[in-house]
């Protein structure tokens, strides 16, 4: 599962992210490259909203 996808079943954390200032969005994006599998992005993305 992509990052857009995961943030899409998640609008709180979209809405998170989406206000952040865009260094600390590249910032996530870049983390999305250690992901591995769905479990891990929908957990990595759950993570914005604590």
């Amino acid at each position: 599962m992509g990052f857009g996808m995961a943030l899409a079943q998640h609008p709180e954390a979209m809405e998170r992210f989406a206000a952040l200032p865009e260094t600390e969005q590249q910032a996530i994006i870049d983390g999305t490259h250690a992901v591995r599998s769905k479990q891990e992005m929908r957990a990595y993305v759950e993570r914005l909203m604590k």
